[in-house]
C-alpha cells in the first residue's frame, strides 16, 4: 500500500496509457475517417484522462452496432403498401426531367440510397422565423382531427413550449392520439410538465436518455430532427426548434430561421420516417394502420423528396445529395449554414465549382451560439475566398436556417448543418424541392439576408492576428471531435 500512495501519479499515468493504446487500436480497426481517427489518436496520447473522456463521450462508432433498429416499422404491410404506391408516383419523373436538367441524378442516388421516393403533389409553404411557424403550427394543432405526432432536437417549457403543450393536452383530452419524441440532450422540460403531459394522455419518449452511469457515445448521435405530422395530411419540417430563443417577439438577440409547411404527398414519407424512431424510443411495438395515411387531395404539383440520414442509413444521404447538387451546378449555388465545418468532399466541391466561374455564395453567423464552431467555421474561409466563394457574415443576430438553392431550380431546407455532426452523426432530415417558384422564393430570402450581412475580403481575412489564426486551428481539430 505505502508503494501505491507513493506512486500513485505514475501508476495512473501508466493506467491512462494502457487505455489510450487499446482504444488506438480500437480506432485503426474501425477505419474511421482519417481526419477524425488522427484528432481522436492524438487526444489519447496528448492529454492523459481527458483524452480517455472525450473518446469515452463521444467515440463510440454507434452506426457499426446496428443498435438504431428500424425494421419492425418498415417491415409492416401498411408501410409496404405505402412505399409501393410511392414508387408508382415516381413515374412522374419524366414530367420533371426538363425542369431539373442534371439535378435530376438527385433522384435516383436517394432512391438507391435510401428508397427516398420523388413525390409529386405537394403544397409547400416556405416559413420565415419562429414567430410566423408558430402561429401556422398552433392553427393547424387546433384544427386537427386524429393525431398529431412531433420529433423534436429541443423542446423546452418555456413561454411557447408550455403554450404548446399545454395545446396539445388539450387535444389529448379531447381523444386525439398525441405522441411526442424529444431528444434528451437538446430538450428540457419539468417534471411537472412531464406528469401533466402523461395525465392528459400524451405519450412522450426522450430519445436516447442521457444518465451519468451509463452515458457512453451517448452525447453523439442525437436525434436533430423537427418533425411534426398532423393527421397524416399536414407536415413540417426545417431549423425552428421549441423554445423561446426561436421567437422573436421579446429575444434580446434576432434569431433568423427557416422552416416549411408540406400538405400532401411528402407528408406520407415523414410519416413514416416519424414512426421509425417511435419504434425505437417506444417499449410498445405500435400496429400501424391506415388511418396515419389518409388519401390526399392536394392538387399543387412541387417534386419534393424527404432525405434522411442517421446512424441507421448506410449512406451519408443528404451529405450525398448536397455534393451532387453543388458539383452539378451551372449558374450558382446559394448557401446559408449556422455551422460550416464540412468534410474534404463539400470543400473541394464548393472550390472547383467557384473555380468555374459560377456563383457561390455562403452566409454565416459573425458570432454564433457556440464560440468553438465559430473558430472551427472561421478555419475554414479563407480557403473559400481564395477559390472566389464569396463569403458573408450574418450580423443581425444569430442565423440558425440550414437552406441551399442551386440554379432557381433546387432548393432543400431542413435540420442539416454544413458540419461533420449533421453529415455524420446525427438524426437528420431535409426536404430536397425540385420547384422554381419555391427556389425563387427561397432565393429572396438569401438577398434579404444579405442586407444584413458583411462580406468577407480576403486580403483583408488574411491580416488576422496570429493568435486568433492559432485558436481557429485548434477548434477545427477538435471540431470531428465534437
Amino acid at each position: 500500500m505505502d508503494f501505491v500512495k507513493d506512486h500513485t501519479w505514475q501508476i495512473l499515468i501508466v493506467l491512462n496509457y494502457a487505455i489510450a493504446l487499446s482504444a488506438v487500436v480500437t480506432i485503426l480497426f474501425k477505419k474511421l475517417n482519417p481526419t477524425k481517427a488522427l484528432s481522436y489518436i492524438i487526444g489519447l496520447l496528448a492529454l492523459p484522462f481527458v483524452g480517455i473522456i472525450v473518446y469515452y463521450l463521444f467515440g463510440q462508432e454507434y452506426r457499426k452496432t446496428k443498435i438504431f433498429s428500424r425494421k419492425h416499422v418498415l417491415n409492416q404491410s401498411i408501410v409496404k403498401k405505402i412505399q409501393d404506391a410511392l414508387e408508382l408516383n415516381t413515374k412522374a419523373i419524366n414530367e420533371v426531367d426538363d425542369l431539373l436538367d442534371q439535378k435530376s441524378k438527385l433522384i435516383p442516388l436517394l432512391y438507391n440510397n435510401e428508397k427516398s421516393k420523388l413525390t409529386i403533389n405537394n403544397d409547400v409553404r416556405l416559413i420565415k422565423n419562429g414567430d410566423e411557424k408558430f402561429k401556422l403550427l398552433f392553427k393547424d394543432i387546433q384544427e386537427a382531427k386524429n393525431h398529431i405526432h412531433l420529433e423534436y432536437f429541443v423542446i423546452k417549457d418555456d413561454k411557447i413550449g408550455t403554450e404548446l403543450l399545454n395545446l396539445l393536452c388539450k387535444k389529448a383530452k379531447e381523444g386525439l392520439e398525441i405522441r411526442i419524441v424529444i431528444d434528451d440532450v437538446g430538450s428540457s422540460i419539468s417534471s411537472k410538465m412531464k406528469r401533466k403531459l402523461n395525465d392528459c394522455g400524451v405519450e412522450m419518449h426522450a430519445f436516447m436518455p442521457v444518465r451519468f452511469s451509463n452515458s457512453t457515445g451517448k452525447m453523439n448521435y442525437r436525434d436533430h430532427r423537427k418533425i411534426v405530422v398532423i393527421d397524416g395530411k399536414i407536415g413540417y419540417v426545417g431549423g425552428v426548434n421549441v423554445s423561446d430563443q426561436y421567437v422573436n417577439a421579446n429575444n434580446d438577440r434576432y434569431w433568423r430561421d427557416t422552416h416549411i409547411r408540406i400538405v400532401g404527398e411528402a407528408v406520407k414519407p415523414l410519416q413514416i420516417l416519424f414512426f421509425t424512431t417511435w419504434d425505437f424510443v417506444s417499449d410498445s411495438e405500435i400496429q400501424i394502420s391506415k388511418t396515419y395515411f389518409p388519401e390526399h387531395h392536394c392538387k399543387a404539383t412541387v417534386p419534393l423528396q424527404i432525405a434522411a440520414s442517421g446512424p441507421d442509413t448506410d449512406w451519408s444521404n443528404i451529405m450525398e445529395a448536397i455534393f451532387v447538387a453543388i458539383t452539378n451546378a451551372e449558374d450558382y449555388v446559394y448557401i446559408t449554414t449556422p455551422y460550416f465545418i464540412p468534410n474534404s468532399e463539400v470543400i473541394t466541391a464548393l472550390q472547383v465549382v467557384a473555380r468555374s466561374n459560377i456563383e457561390v455564395k455562403l452566409i454565416v453567423p459573425k458570432n454564433s451560439d457556440s464560440w468553438i464552431a465559430e473558430y472551427a467555421t472561421n478555419s475554414y474561409l479563407q480557403m473559400l475566398l481564395e477559390a472566389g466563394v464569396e463569403v458573408y457574415q450574418y450580423t443581425k443576430g444569430f442565423i440558425h436556417a440550414k437552406t441551399m438553392v442551386v440554379d432557381g431550380v433546387f432548393s432543400t431546407v431542413g435540420t442539416t448543418n454544413m458540419d461533420y455532426r449533421s453529415f455524420n452523426i446525427n438524426f437528420e432530415v431535409n426536404a430536397l424541392i425540385y420547384d422554381k417558384k419555391i427556389s425563387n422564393e427561397l432565393t429572396q430570402f438569401f438577398t434579404d439576408d444579405l442586407k444584413h450581412c458583411e462580406k468577407l475580403e480576403l486580403e483583408s481575412w488574411k491580416k488576422r492576428s496570429k493568435r486568433t489564426k492559432l485558436i481557429e486551428a485548434t477548434a477545427r481539430l477538435m471540431a470531428p471531435l465534437l
